[in-house]
Order: structure tokens, then sequence, then C-alpha cells
């Protein structure tokens, strides 16, 4: 056995001694171990060259962010930190446009004129763009073209949709003028003449005062917007469907008959147009229309008025009339006794405003009446108005005040007047007709009362 020389077997590349910047380290005796690893000097060194590269990847990142303001990497490896300056934008918005460095104002690119979907800066107005004649799809026929709005013409079914609401709408409002409009503004096309016709049938189901807006309309329309051509189409139509609008309105005939002699009158149609129906007619509504329209042209020539034949609506007449009227109505009540009649014209003079006028005339004439016949048809006549509501509380009441408030001149004429109605107060709230605050209301004469002669015989005037 010999004795071998020493040999350092150790893995570690810096065995011995080495200088490291005047200084002697020794490492025989250092063991590195990563994670469980024995590892030499060079592998030490390469993982330490990985820490720092990822150190400078992270800085340079960082550094990207804050603009070259944050940490920084020495020339050894070791981080410096910097100054810490608050980044100019947010780090949890990655895809953030706008300028890192701070600058810009904050606004939209290109003025808002930019991006999909935009059409230009507000305001902007663009120049007439000149048509090129070397562009392929250039057609010289385009420059002397004309574009213009075309309204389709209405067919039967969108005619009675459209033309129906603006009838309806003219019995409210009663201004001609505006149907003119709103028929000029659609292309009606061979629809046109079917507009009377339409306007009649729509007023036969109405009220008089409807029928006289209607036959006012069509006398308007004649000329600006219908010829007389479509007139006369338009009552032919009429008559021919006669037997269908009995079934919904049973005075058809007579009242298209009226019809037609407001037309004649007005000279939307011709003084012949009954006469070229003689010997032509088979049905017999239409035959008792113009049999009615020929009738009324002859008493017109005895001075009967055509132009008055529907009557006006209440709005449209004087307050005198419909006092007359009203007078008329109470006095052919007291003759014939039909309450029903009464009710039926109350109703036709489309007066629900005024009715208290005529509570008030019916009260009236009972004070001036002198039988108990008067004082039990006009209570009745009330007791019936008030239970079918044509005329409500607040016109009975009205009616009632009026005459508690005048009943001091009526008293001039009628002397029992007061005693009358008093009576009359205290039936109608036994049938329910008033309250019993209206008939505390009602005043009682005062009476004169002589006293002792200690008083000296003064005459004192009471009422209870």
């Amino acid at each position: 056995y010999t004795e071998s020389p020493d040999y350092d077997l150790s893995d570690s590349f810096l065995s011995g001694e080495e200088d490291n910047g005047g200084k002697l380290i020794s490492n025989k005796n250092i063991n590195n171990e990563i994670n469980g690893n024995w590892l030499s000097s060079s592998s030490n060194n390469i993982h330490e060259a990985r820490l720092k590269a990822k150190a400078k990847r992270r800085l340079r990142k960082n550094s990207s962010r804050d603009s070259g303001r944050g940490d920084s990497l020495s020339d050894n490896g070791d981080v410096v930190r910097g100054t810490t300056v608050t980044p100019t934008s947010p780090k949890s918005k990655l895809l953030d446009r706008k300028s890192r460095l701070g600058k810009g104002r904050g606004l939209p690119k290109k003025g808002g004129a930019g991006g999909k979907g935009v059409w230009g800066r507000s305001g902007e107005v663009y120049e007439p763009e000149e048509v090129d004649e070397k562009d392929p799809n250039y057609d010289e026929a385009q420059e002397n073209c004309v574009y213009e709005t075309m309204v389709p013409p209405l067919d039967e079914r969108d005619f009675e949709k459209t033309v129906t609401p603006i009838v309806q709408e003219y019995f409210e409002h009663g201004d001609t003028n505006e149907v003119a409009d709103l028929l000029a503004e659609l292309n009606l096309g061979p629809m046109q003449s079917e507009v009377p016709s339409l306007a009649v049938s729509l007023a036969l189901e109405a009220k008089a005062s409807h029928r006289e807006l209607t036959s006012r309309l069509l006398a308007d329309l004649c000329g600006p917007v219908l010829s007389h051509s479509d007139m006369e189409k338009s009552f032919d139509k009429l008559l021919r469907e006669l037997s269908d609008l009995v079934l919904d309105t049973p005075g058809a005939p007579q009242l298209v008959g009226q019809f037609i002699a407001r037309a004649v009158s007005d000279q939307i149609l011709s003084k012949s147009y009954i006469e070229g129906y003689k010997g032509r007619v088979d049905c017999e509504y239409s035959r008792a229309a113009l049999d009615r329209a020929a009738v009324l042209l002859k008493m017109s020539m005895g001075g009967l008025r055509i132009e008055n034949q529907w009557g006006a609506g209440g709005g449209q007449r004087p307050v005198m009339q419909l006092i007359k009227e009203m007078n008329l109505l109470l006095k052919e009540y007291i003759l014939s006794g039909d309450s029903k009649e009464a009710e039926r014209c109350l109703r036709d003079l489309e007066v629900p405003h005024f009715h208290h006028e005529f509570v008030y005339e019916a009260i009236v004439m009972v004070l001036e009446s002198k039988g108990e016949k008067t004082f039990k048809m006009v209570l009745q006549l009330l007791k019936s108005l008030s239970m079918s509501s044509i005329i409500t509380v607040d016109q009975m009441r009205r009616g009632y005040e009026r005459v508690y408030m005048d009943i001091a001149e009526i008293n001039i004429d009628v002397p029992r007047a007061y005693f009358i109605l008093e009576q009359f107060v205290d039936k109608s709230f036994s049938m329910g007709i008033i309250d019993v605050k209206l008939r505390d209301l009602c005043p009682c004469r005062g009476r004169k009362r002589f006293v002792s002669e200690g008083d000296g015989g003064v005459v004192k005037l009471e009422s209870y």
C-alpha cells in the first residue's frame, strides 16, 4: 500500500481560492443546495443570471408603464428604487388608448368625425357632388330626372279606414276647410266619388245637427275637391244601396230624399237630376226618396227654406230660439200628454247644458196656470225626465234655484205664486225629484201682521 496524494474531489468549479476585488474567498466548505439538489458553483451562477434577467424584464415592463420614472437596475443587477411617481393611466386598464405621456385634452379623434357609423362632424355642410362623366355607371338620362314623392291611390278597404275618421272628427269641430285639406293630401283616385256617399251614410245614423253639417260639407267640397259628376255618381250609389241602409236606419228613404233636395237647392245637383229617374226606378225605397225630394222642392217654391230643414245644433242656435222651442214643446205636451214624444223632442234639441231653462219654463207654466191638470202633468214629466237621466241632477237643481230667485217678480203678475210654488216643491220632494236641501231653500212669502195698539199700530214684515 502506497500513500497517494490528496486530490480535491468536490464538484465546485471554483475550487481553491479566487481573487474577487482583492479579497480571498474560500468556497471549499460551501455546499450549495436548491430544492434538495446539490449544485456546483457554475450552476449557481446560471441560476443567479436567470434571476437577474427576470428582474430586468419586470423592471423594463414597469418602466414602460411609469415612463421611465420607476425602479431601475444597477450595473451589477441590484434593484435601485427611484422616486415613486403616480402613473398617468391606471394599470387596471390594459387596453387604454389614451396617450401614456399625459398629452392631449381627452377629445375624440378627428373632432368626432371619424370612426365606424359616423356621418361626419356636426354642422358640416357637404357641397353638391359633381357627376363624373367618366364613371362607368354614368347615365345621361339621370341629369334631367325630377324626383317626387308619390302617394299610391287608395283602394276600397283603405278608403273607408282613412276617410271615416276624418268625417267623424268633422262632426266634432265643423271646419270644412280642414276636411278639404286632409282630402287634398290623399290620392283618392277612382274613390273620389265615394266621399259624399260615405259622409251621408254616416250622417244617417247620427243626429240632425250632424246631417246639417254634412250638407254644408258637400256644398263646400263641390268645386275645390269634388266635381258635379262625382256628386251625381255618389247619390246614384246611395239610391242603389237604400235597401241595405234601411236595415240600419228605417227612415233612410226620407232622409236621403231630404239630402237630394238640399243638394239641388245648394246647386250641387242639377235641377233635372230627379226628372232623369222618372220611369226608371224599380226599388220602392228609391222611389220614396225621389218623391220626398220632389215634394220638398215644390214646397220651397211656396216659401219653405230647405237650407234649414235639418236645423242647427244646440251650440249654434240663439238662446231666444231655444226658449221658444222649449215653450212649444211644453204646450204640445200639455195638449197631447205624450211624455215619450216630449223626451224625444228635448233630446233632439241637443242642448244638455241648457236643460235648466226647460225646468224653469215648466215651473213658471205651472205657476201661471189655473187648473190642477198642468200641475200634475208637469210633475209627471219632470219625474220621467229625472228617472231617465235626460235632465241631470245639476240641471234640475239650477232650474229650481232660478225660480227661487225670480219668484218675487213672478208674484207681481201671479199673486198666488208663493203658495203654488210651496205646494209644487213639496210634491217634487215627495216624488223624489229634488232633495231635502233644495226643498228647504224654497222661499216663503212675507205676510203683514198687525200688533197690539200699545206698539202704535206698526206694521211688521216677517218671513218664515
